[in-house]
């Protein structure tokens, strides 16, 4: 089995040769969305990176269990475990059933994912249909000492796990400093100190969503669906742990703290961590009102875009900057994108019109050698693609006769584009993949034919109105010996 593959371990901070626990079975557990909105670009962000992640992983054989969770439950407006739950209050607004909202938005992310062409999880759970494993948490959690209830709800004891283990390895807070600068806020003064965190919320008179526990009717707190998910489709401890960057703390730092305080160990091996969108250097989110949401990219409606962007000019896009970097959103940054991503795919369109030769000048094996190397680099994306590019340079030179290349090596160097480009990297052809650009095909085939029929009548006028229209389209026709072929411009 190939296994040169590094991660950055946010835990360690430190890039670490990957070994699975139980090899060749790997357990993969990311954090998924809230539904309670429409997907926008920053939700686009942590699917890509895993969906890449799952892709190479299963590409070095791999058995991957990949879980990612839906939170539909528990996770309050403020994360100090304050305010009304962010479903609930969307319910309340649109005048719907709680999980009919989830239904709403569960539906619109899965559509989008698939626009993006990431691959579905193993296993999906969701907070809500997992309520009995919560609930017996935090009976091990009362047992060892480490929770506590007040008035109906119950909450975890940070200074007492802190007597024993690290609160803050993860984020690098440190307790005392959390002590020395955390005030206490209205609503909190049931907690011992204002850092706890909410295991189990009882359910105000009003509240929507509520089930029965042996310490009131309500709901559980948002940290605690991962832990009890988690162990319970990859055991403990498992692999690999993924989300994004703005949960480190203190969502996945509580996570640590239960699970640990819970078992005893160290819930997970590797703790990955991808950064955010920005807009003019600021975190992408609906929270701060600057977010774009997919839908809106796929179709141009939206006051910063100039033009529709392709789920797949998206996916690039996302792709060209390295998963713990920050990728700042523009409309010029779309449109580089998507030349780039255009040139890739003609390229790889003209790598499967090119033929041999007796001899070759290139040398395909180097070049699978850096393709490698990129992925197993902490997955290098943008690496790759400049690789990749290296390609497209050399594809482009053996179409001119400049290059050469024996069969054994086209055989080679087609393989190797159809495993990164689409196994990997996840990009498909969009003008190839049917509908509208099957129908688009066969308009183009209808006017070319036109125009052919217009040059062997010798009416020179209508044979260039044509082309020139089509120019003016954003479409040129290259004429060949025997017809034309066309590409966007």
């Amino acid at each position: 089995m190939h296994n040169n593959l590094s991660l950055y371990n946010s835990l360690t901070r430190t890039k670490e040769p990957f070994r699975a626990l139980h090899p060749p079975f790997v357990g993969l557990y990311v954090c998924g969305p809230t539904v309670y909105s429409h997907p926008h670009l920053g939700h686009a962000r942590p699917a890509i990176t895993y969906d890449l992640l799952f892709r190479y992983l299963t590409y070095l054989e791999y058995k991957v269990r990949y879980v990612r969770n839906i939170t539909d439950v528990g996770h309050l407006v403020n994360d100090a475990d304050e305010g009304e739950d962010k479903i609930q209050k969307k319910a309340k607004l649109d005048n719907l059933e709680p999980m009919e909202v989830v239904q709403i938005y569960m539906n619109s992310y899965h559509k989008n994912m698939a626009d993006l062409n990431t691959l579905n999880p193993s296993i999906e759970p969701r907070a809500s249909g997992h309520i009995i494993e919560q609930i017996e948490l935090i009976r091990v959690l009362f047992n060892k000492g480490y929770a506590y209830e007040v008035n109906g709800s119950v909450y975890f004891d940070v200074l007492k796990y802190s007597e024993k283990y690290k609160y803050g390895k993860l984020s690098g807070r440190v307790l005392e400093e959390l002590q020395a600068n955390t005030r206490a806020l209205e609503g909190q003064d049931e907690k011992k100190n204002p850092f706890d965190f909410a295991l189990w919320k009882k359910a105000t008179p009003e509240h929507l969503m509520r089930w029965p526990s042996p310490w009131s009717d309500g709901y559980p707190g948002w940290h605690l669906e991962c832990s009890a998910m988690s162990n319970k489709y990859l055991g403990d401890p498992f692999d690999i742990h993924g989300g994004g960057m703005d949960l480190l703390f203190p969502h996945h730092e509580c996570e640590i703290a239960q699970s640990t305080a819970a078992r005893g160990s160290e819930p997970v091996r590797y703790w990955v961590h991808n950064n955010m969108i920005t807009i003019n250097g600021q975190k992408m989110a609906r929270s701060l009102g600057n977010f774009i949401t997919l839908e809106e990219l796929f179709t141009g409606n939206h006051p910063m875009l100039t033009q529709a962007f392709s789920p797949m000019t998206i996916r690039f896009f996302i792709l060209q900057a390295h998963y713990r970097s920050t990728v700042d959103f523009s409309n010029e940054a779309l449109l580089a994108a998507e030349k780039g991503f255009q040139k890739l795919m003609k390229a790889v369109a003209t790598l499967k019109k090119l033929r041999p030769s007796d001899k070759s000048t290139i040398d395909v094996a180097a070049l699978s050698k850096f393709f490698h190397e990129a992925m197993d680099d902490d997955l290098n994306s943008p690496a790759l693609i400049s690789y990749l590019f290296e390609g497209v340079r050399l594809i482009n030179s053996i179409n001119d006769g400049t290059e050469k290349i024996i069969a054994d090596d086209l055989a080679a160097l087609t393989d190797l584009f159809n495993k990164f480009v689409f196994d990997i990297l996840g990009l498909k052809d969009e003008a190839a993949s049917g509908g509208d650009e099957k129908i688009t095909g066969d308009l183009m085939k209808i006017i070319i034919d036109m125009r052919q029929d217009a040059k062997n009548k010798k009416e020179w006028a209508l044979s260039d109105k044509i082309r020139n229209d089509l120019k003016n389209a954003g479409i040129t026709l290259k004429d060949l010996k025997d017809g034309a072929e066309w590409s966007r411009e």
